[in-house]
């Protein structure tokens, strides 16, 4: 049905290209929203008619006498997917509104489509959103969200991943979403905001490949409208277990890289696992291997590793010369006690590196 916010909005429009006076009626036949101000929530007799026949109704001088609270014009029925929804009047003289009537009429039901459609769409989003929430919290879900997942007619064999996307203020997540969606097509269960500046999206899980290739392509085309970054979580057999894969695009988020727009959840695992241990205990493991070293070393340590351990790589990345790299390796284990050449001692000096940062 038509609200009295949407009716308001119609006179206000109309009306300004019109220059008439307009009223628009629910399917009672009150009025809702009107130019002259003293006729609003009174009944028009004539759009009450025009409800109970669904056809338009014109009003003479000559009539007037037959309507309580009518004045000359035309009355006509507003439809949405074929039901009556309202009444727009257009007050004046019949014969001077007979070319634009029409157009009126057709202009206000592309109004209230538009309207009707996207508060459909919005309280879809937000059942949605309910029921995420819901599948998230690690609490017993509502009989409410239990129906609804019941009429989604979910196939047993289905699995599923959680996609965060981590936006910037600016960024427009109506259009995103919308994005989101049209990127996924059939493979979206339900999408919304899981915080402020932040969207969910949970799928139906392609094959590892598939996804990535997906992620991919989707990237650059939400990086043509500004900075995200996409936290990926891990598969699940049940959509009652979507909140491990929530947990696991959130560790995505919150452990990757802030420079890095696609982050996977098996990549920062082993981070992940270990930094949700107390930051007192963390810290004093990597001041105790790190101490004693100063930043040159702890650079080029960082290079050594990234080069996988090939001197000669690391000494072109650092233009130095392989002897002073050598050196340099040498005094971080002589300084240490870890040789960073040595496979179980790098992994040490590499974890103690990874989180301090």
């Amino acid at each position: 049905m038509i609200t009295k916010q949407l009716a308001e909005e119609i006179v206000a429009q109309t009306m300004i290209r019109l220059n008439r006076n307009l009223n628009v009626m629910d399917i009672n036949g009150m009025i809702l929203a009107s130019g002259e101000a003293e006729r609003i929530e009174k009944i028009h007799e004539a759009a009450a008619q025009v409800a109970t026949t669904g056809e338009a109704l014109w009003v003479t001088e000559e009539d007037l006498a037959a309507w309580h609270g009518v004045k000359a014009g035309v009355n006509m029925p507003i439809f949405f997917q074929e039901k009556l929804v309202g009444v727009i009047g257009i007050t004046g003289n019949p014969e001077e509104l007979k070319e634009i009537s029409t157009l009126v009429q057709l202009t206000t039901e592309m109004m209230v489509h538009q309207s009707l459609v996207t508060s459909h769409i919005e309280w879809n989003r937000k059942r949605n959103e309910l029921i995420f929430d819901e599948l998230t919290s690690g609490n017993p879900l509502s009989a409410a969200v239990h129906e609804r997942i019941s009429q989604m007619e979910i196939d047993s064999t289905t699995s599923f991943v959680t996609l965060l996307f981590e936006l910037k203020k600016s960024s427009s997540s109506r259009r995103i979403i919308e994005q989101l969606e049209s990127h996924f097509k059939d493979q979206t269960v339900v999408t919304g905001h899981s915080q402020l500046h932040e969207i969910f999206l949970l799928v139906k899980s392609d094959e590892s490949a598939k996804l990535e290739k997906k992620l991919s392509s989707l990237l650059y085309i939400l990086q043509q409208t500004g900075s995200i970054r996409i936290g990926v979580g891990v598969a699940v057999d049940s959509i009652f277990d979507v909140r491990n894969s929530y947990l696991a695009a959130r560790n995505a988020l919150d452990f990757g890289k802030p420079d890095q727009p696609l982050i996977y959840f098996k990549d920062v695992e082993l981070m992940a696992l270990l930094k949700r241990n107390p930051t007192a205990e963390l810290n004093k493991f990597t001041n105790r291997i790190l101490a004693g070293l100063n930043d040159s070393l702890c650079q080029t340590l960082i290079m050594y590793f990234k080069c996988n351990k090939n001197s000669a790589e690391t000494a072109s990345c650092l233009n130095i010369h392989r002897h002073t790299l050598s050196y340099r390796l040498k005094k971080i284990h002589d300084v240490t006690g870890l040789n960073p050449s040595d496979f179980q001692d790098a992994v040490v000096i590499h974890l103690a590196l990874t989180l301090r940062d």
